[in-house]
Parts: C-alpha cells; sequence; structure tokens
C-alpha cells in the first residue's frame, strides 16, 4: 500500500517532489506543497506553488533529460535540507552539472517553504536556455 503524502517525512517528501520535477509530474508536485507554498531561489523573489510549477514545466521543455543526482537528504526540526546534483542536456548540446542546496519546511505534510540556493555562474548556461523558451 502507498504512503500517502500526509504520512510522509520531511525527507521522504523531498525524495517525493524531486522525483515530480524530474518526470514532469506537476500534479503529484501539486500534492506535495500547501496551498499557500512559498519558494526562493539565492533570495530572491519569493514564487508561489502554481508559478514553482510553471517554472518547472519550462525547465523540462527545455532540458528533457533533467534530473537530479547524488541527492544527500536530512530531516531539521522544521522540515528538511537536501543537496543534489542537478543534470542535462541545454539545447546547444552543453551540460548542466549544478551543485544545489535546498532547505525545506513542512506543515501539516505538505511543504510550505523551499529555498534553493544554487552558484550562478554554474547555471548561467541553463539561464540562458530558460530566457530564450
Amino acid at each position: 500500500m502507498p504512503v500517502t503524502i500526509a504520512a510522509m517525512t520531511g525527507p521522504d517528501l523531498a525524495k517525493q517532489l524531486f522525483h515530480a520535477f524530474e518526470n514532469n509530474d506537476l500534479e503529484r508536485a501539486r500534492e506535495c506543497c500547501a496551498e499557500n507554498f512559498r519558494g526562493s531561489q539565492n533570495g530572491g523573489p519569493e514564487m508561489d506553488r502554481d508559478r514553482l510549477l510553471q517554472f518547472t514545466g519550462v525547465v523540462n521543455a527545455v532540458v528533457p533529460d533533467f534530473r537530479y543526482e547524488e541527492a544527500i537528504r536530512s530531516a531539521t526540526e522544521t522540515g528538511f535540507v537536501e543537496e543534489h546534483r542537478v543534470r542535462g542536456t541545454l539545447p546547444d548540446g552543453g551540460q548542466i552539472d549544478l551543485m544545489v542546496c535546498v532547505v525545506g519546511e513542512v506543515s501539516d505534510g505538505k511543504i510550505t517553504v523551499l529555498r534553493e540556493y544554487v552558484d550562478t555562474a554554474a547555471a548561467a548556461g541553463l539561464m540562458k536556455a530558460l530566457s530564450s523558451a
């Protein structure tokens, strides 16, 4: 019997969310996130759940082999921390290989906050491809 989202720990919920992102399963990703979800990248402007899902869809369209590798997940008092590599092939044939750290907060079995930190210089190729999409 599958475990419901509401019964998952922070690290298990993170695993489900990033698996959904990787597979462009936006409905599953929506199930992982609270209605009042807020996310940010490198302390930038906040995005709500719908904006996060839209962004994920664009990334998957631009990088069809988008994936997370070498994930290390840890529980925290309020949710989880995950470090992982983001890999994939850009439209120009270049490769993405980014180290990313994500801090998540969980409440009532849903992710309420994601704060993602990534080296913007290393992400330049991805950002260029996304701006052209």
